[in-house]
């Protein structure tokens, strides 16, 4: 196993490559999340407390709305907290399927991509001018893809929180893998 960046680790062999990217932040940005939720969570709780010892009315039914609008970006926050954390993203590309998976506490989906599907893999176009790309690279979202492919149709983002000399060094790793795969899985059965 070798590390390209204290976040990033590959795995390579014959057959396979594997690479995982940990969503870790600096201390002090992990310490501001875990303290936005701590106060997004006390917060609600007084909400909560108040809602109960309000007599039935129109007030009470605006805090019930409120809470429910805050239980929704409770769940999102806590996500995101949880991602920065104990979550990663993995990529393995073997035996001609690329399979992503974004884990957190090591539970998460995979979803596979046939390669011979996979078309215009490269790097994110970016504006780093406009507000939605700063949003989606701040600290305090699960987002921040750097790369994209194309599979029947449908764009696919990853490697998320990736820095510029990261990317160029997993693209050109990650592209000759696919070349290969794609060659392996064009040969006739029983050839080497």
């Amino acid at each position: 196993m070798e590390f390209l960046s204290p976040r990033v680790s590959i795995e390579r062999s014959k057959d396979r490559l594997s690479v995982v990217i940990s969503a870790r932040l600096p201390k002090w940005q992990e310490t501001l999340l875990v303290a936005w939720f701590l106060a997004w969570l006390l917060s609600g709780g007084y909400i909560f407390y108040s809602y109960l010892h309000l007599p039935h009315g129109g007030l009470r039914q605006y805090l019930l709305v409120f809470l429910a609008f805050w239980a929704y970006f409770a769940l999102r926050i806590g996500k995101a907290v949880a991602w920065r954390l104990k979550g990663f993203e993995s990529w393995r590309l073997k035996g001609g399927v690329f399979t992503l998976k974004n884990s957190i506490f090591g539970l998460g989906k995979a979803r596979d991509h046939f390669v011979e599907n996979i078309q215009d893999l490269g790097p994110l176009g970016r504006n780093e001018r406009s507000l939605k790309w700063q949003i989606n690279e701040s600290f305090w979202v699960i987002g921040g893809e750097r790369l994209v492919f194309t599979d029947r149709g449908r764009k696919f983002g990853f490697g998320k929180g990736l820095n510029d000399k990261e990317v160029g060094a997993l693209l050109p790793l990650l592209e000759h893998a696919m070349h290969r795969e794609r060659g392996r899985a064009e040969q006739p059965a029983g050839q080497p």
